[in-house]
């Protein structure tokens, strides 16, 4: 296969440095240190239009957790993005974020639509001396409305055994993707390791809009893990020498961009379906869905703008993915995650439920609340009781989960991960 370069994005200039912005997005930052996942108190976050970053449009601290308030900006009519559209249908703000003793960072281009929260992740690098040093992130156009290199075309499922694949014995969700930010033989560019439901949402937030109905916003999200989760699978680049699971090239994958936002209900869904993949009857491996806009490329496999218009007459997410791949595709789902103390009991856990599995859980929250202590304390009993149902309600107010008390699957991954991250002493680079 010839290499094929990844060039910058063509983009529809607007007449404005943002387009007309009559109504009101929500924006929230969540500040951490990049030496383990913790919070950073007190760190000034100003902003300002990307298209005008001398002009403040206001400062705003983050709390004991590192995170602002969700900060109502404006951003464009809804209904530019539910149609291809040459006016970009989103906002685009600048952020500097200041904290002593951290590397300033600055990202330009955070994406804000109307009626939705957008969640940007920051983490914030310890200054090795005394001199101050700034981190600039730039985040480009939204894939939908710019011009990006179009796919090119793979099998479905890859069987040929002259490939020099590795094919893996069951389907793992990994701890971790390690994600190539060029094309393949680029080998100036750099590998990153990303957290796989981060990565998930990162690249659903880059592909589609959070505005769309869910049922297109859960396809895509399929569509997204099973190609993800084939990549790992037939371990496709690792098995051709290369260093990496998957690159952030259109041409050859999916786009994913270092340092953007992502979107509070693609992030929510995220969590409840992370497991989750596209598959054939008879055949072990995740589907490979391939996937394109359907305005600017086409492709054998979902049209986003497609998937977009099924769900606006009706259609459930599978019915969007048979549309596509077939009518004898299904969802399928693995228990097999890597990098999480144990597995969910099978079980939502609430007021009345006991065990080890509880006692685990109030362990991992208590060592969660040292960095967060807007978590409760409580006491490791085995019981769910009051105590615990208020500490498990604010670990998902903080970490963006329906706030209910109860530890679900969702919630009970997502303390599995923050436990892990903050006893580590730093990420993976």
């Amino acid at each position: 296969m010839d290499s094929l370069p990844e060039t910058n994005p063509t983009v529809p200039t607007p007449d404005t440095p943002n387009p007309p912005a009559s109504f009101t997005g929500y924006l929230k930052m969540f500040v951490t240190s990049t030496q383990g996942l913790l919070p950073i108190p007190n760190a000034k976050v100003t902003i300002s239009y990307t298209g005008s970053p001398t002009a403040t449009l206001g400062t705003f601290y983050t709390d004991e957790s590192g995170q602002t308030e969700a900060i109502p900006l404006p951003a464009p009519n809804p209904s530019l993005s539910q149609a291809p559209s040459d006016t970009q249908p989103y906002s685009e703000y600048t952020l500097r974020i200041e904290a002593p003793g951290y590397e300033t960072e600055v990202i330009t281009g955070s994406e804000l639509l109307a009626n939705t929260l957008s969640i940007q992740p920051i983490r914030m690098t310890p200054l090795s001396s005394d001199e101050l040093r700034e981190d600039i992130i730039i985040i480009p156009a939204h894939t939908l409305y710019a011009d990006y290199p179009p796919k090119i075309p793979e099998d479905e499922i890859k069987t040929n055994p002259d490939t020099g694949e590795i094919i893996l014995s069951e389907v793992v969700i990994p701890e971790y993707v390690i994600v190539h930010d060029g094309v393949p033989t680029d080998s100036s560019a750099q590998n990153y390791w990303v957290r796989y439901k981060d990565y998930i949402k990162n690249v659903a937030s880059s592909e589609i809009y959070p505005t769309w109905p869910e049922a297109a916003i859960y396809a895509n999200i399929l569509a997204i893990m099973s190609f993800t989760l084939n990549r790992v699978y037939t371990e496709w680049y690792p098995g051709k020498g290369y260093d990496f699971t998957i690159t952030s090239s259109t041409a050859y994958d999916q786009k994913w961009i270092f340092g953007r936002n992502i979107f509070s209900n693609i992030d929510v869904l995220v969590d409840s379906v992370f497991a989750n993949y596209v598959s054939k009857p008879g055949v072990n491996q995740p589907l490979f869905t391939a996937y394109c806009d359907g305005r600017n490329t086409t492709c054998q496999g979902l049209r986003q703008w497609g998937s977009k218009y099924l769900a606006d007459e009706g259609y459930s997410a599978i019915e969007i993915l048979r549309y596509y791949y077939g009518n004898d595709v299904f969802i399928n789902t693995t228990t097999e995650i890597s990098g999480v103390p144990s597995s969910y009991p099978g079980y939502v856990l609430t007021t009345g439920s006991t065990g080890d599995k509880v006692r685990q859980l109030q362990r991992q929250l208590n060592r969660i609340s040292q960095n967060y202590p807007a978590i409760p304390k409580l006491s490791e009993d085995g019981i769910y009781g009051a105590q615990t149902k208020a500490s498990v309600s604010a670990f998902q107010r903080i970490f963006n989960l329906p706030q209910t008390g109860d530890t679900d699957y969702a919630t009970w991954y997502e303390i599995s991960n923050i436990y892990v991250g903050v006893t580590r002493i730093s990420e993976p680079a």
